[in-house]
């Protein structure tokens, strides 16, 4: 049982500019492309930087308004000097939050999450640029065929990690929802074979119906 990598789902042909990039040139490929942002590459490919609609939206936000009916922006220090930038140099948000590859679907999520991130340029281990990541192109491992989930179950988790024998535990899969009905041998399993299952791409929920043979618990605080 694995969870997919960053390499196997990430775009390979990346639109970036260079530091001296003019802003109308970046705001032209985002529409070009359809896309949100770009990385900055120096010289040696690496990403420096990322230039985003919202780092290109600061040009207007620091506008004032002709009209005198709406209130002064107020914008950071940074905020303002970038709202005049020309270049990406200048607009972009430095430094570039990357991945590698090798990352988990798990790994590069959490990244994005935790950094409010829609995507993330992918670099080797020289820190040159390989590839972009997208939030939608996370979400592709939801997009896999029940039966791939099934036989991921049934094949990785029950008979090779947990070694249960065949026909125990029964895995029914539809749109991505588990279930598990079956009977095993000890009450602690029940939680093992539901955690397991979850961990799984493209498993968005897990309903268990398993029931157990001993209980763990009774035996280790027996009632007096």
């Amino acid at each position: 049982m694995r969870h997919r990598i960053v390499g196997e789902l990430m775009t390979s042909a990346v639109v970036h500019v260079r530091p001296d990039t003019g802003f109308k040139e970046i705001a032209r490929l985002l529409a070009e492309h359809d896309i949100t942002s770009v990385p900055v590459l120096d010289h040696e490919e690496r990403p420096i930087g990322l230039v985003s609609e919202a780092d290109l939206l600061l040009n207007e936000a620091a506008q004032e308004d002709p009209a005198g009916l709406l209130l002064t922006p107020q914008l950071s220090p940074d905020e303002h000097t970038r709202s005049r930038a020309a270049t990406a140099e200048g607009l972009m948000t430095s430094p570039a939050v990357c991945a590698r590859p090798e990352w988990t679907v798990v790994e590069a999520a959490r990244l994005m999450q935790r950094d409010h991130l829609k995507r993330l340029p992918v670099v080797d281990e020289a820190g040159r640029l390989v590839g972009i990541v997208s939030r939608s192109d996370l979400l592709r491992v939801f997009l896999r065929q029940d039966r791939a989930i099934n036989e991921e179950i049934t094949h990785e988790i029950l008979d090779r990690t947990l070694g249960l024998a065949p026909g125990c535990v029964d895995a029914r899969v539809n749109e991505g929802r588990v279930t598990l009905s079956g009977t095993v041998e000890h009450r602690a399993l029940v939680s093992v074979v539901e955690r397991l299952c979850r961990s799984v791409d493209g498993v968005i929920d897990v309903t268990s119906r398993l029931d157990y043979r001993t209980d763990d618990a009774a035996v280790l605080h027996p009632v007096h």
